[in-house]
């Protein structure tokens, strides 16, 4: 049996997030549909982690196991066989212990706001134009740096048994094109954690909360006290980091078009 690794992208407005869903279709069953039918087995995969429903991701990898033969041109057969919001770019050997949630290292989320409504990128964006003072909300997104505790940004019923995470990356990106966007990075996430600091954030950007107030919200490691889930649709995965050995097997046997 020979463990793989997917890189793929999608855009999530369509699926009921990553994981598959009892009452709405999920991105991992269409990998798995396709890829079952393409190795006349069941395949089933797992992902670095579960994105919600209308959340996004540019850059997203998943693992599964086979003892057949991929054919040679894998990756043009299950990019025909899904739809086109869901794209595969790579796939590659990798060893047996080797785990797409487990075994990465750290995740990395931008959340992007736009100040003005925009029909090209419709479910891609937040549309959010009410005064945000961004250097106010960098104040306080620094102080994410300064906890490990995020039980306060986490959704209640979850079945984690830490809420400790370390966060070496959080900051807002004022661009040139107007866009607002927020980064951040961290070795984990808890469910929904992204979406409520991005909420509590904003917050603080039109001053109904003060950076000393969004500092006692993480310390009271209660969801009650912070903001409102920023909207689904402004959230992409762009990045999922890997000790290099797990792609060490790529120079020597990686699978092709």
């Amino acid at each position: 049996m020979t463990r793989y690794f997917l890189q793929l992208a999608y855009r999530g407005t369509a699926y009921h997030g990553w994981q598959r869903q009892p009452n709405g279709l999920s991105v991992q069953e269409v990998l798995e549909t396709a890829l079952s039918t393409i190795l006349r087995q069941p395949i089933a995969i797992v992902g670095s982690g579960r994105t919600d429903a209308g959340v996004h991701a540019a850059e997203q990898f998943a693992h599964f196991e086979t003892d057949a033969p991929l054919p040679i041109h894998l990756i043009r057969s299950i990019n025909s066989m899904i739809p086109p919001d869901v794209a595969v770019y790579d796939c590659f050997p990798v060893r047996p212990d080797d785990h797409a949630r487990f075994t990465a290292i750290s995740r990395y989320y931008q959340y992007t706001i736009s100040r003005r409504k925009d029909p090209f990128r419709d479910g891609l964006v937040y549309v959010f134009t009410l005064p945000l003072v961004v250097e106010h909300m960098n104040e306080a997104a620094s102080r994410l740096l300064h906890h490990i505790d995020f039980e306060s940004f986490s959704k209640v019923k979850t079945d984690v048994l830490t809420f400790n995470c370390q966060i070496e990356r959080a900051y807002w990106e004022q661009q040139a094109t107007g866009d607002v966007v927020f980064h951040i990075k961290a070795n984990r996430f808890l469910h929904g954690m992204v979406r409520a600091i991005v909420g509590t954030l904003l917050a603080v950007g039109q001053g109904r909360l003060s950076v000393a107030e969004f500092d006692q919200i993480i310390l009271a490691r209660d969801r009650r006290k912070a903001g409102r889930a920023a909207p689904a649709q402004g959230l992409s995965l762009v990045e999922v980091g890997y000790p290099v050995e797990v792609f060490a097997a790529i120079k020597s046997e990686k699978t092709k078009e």
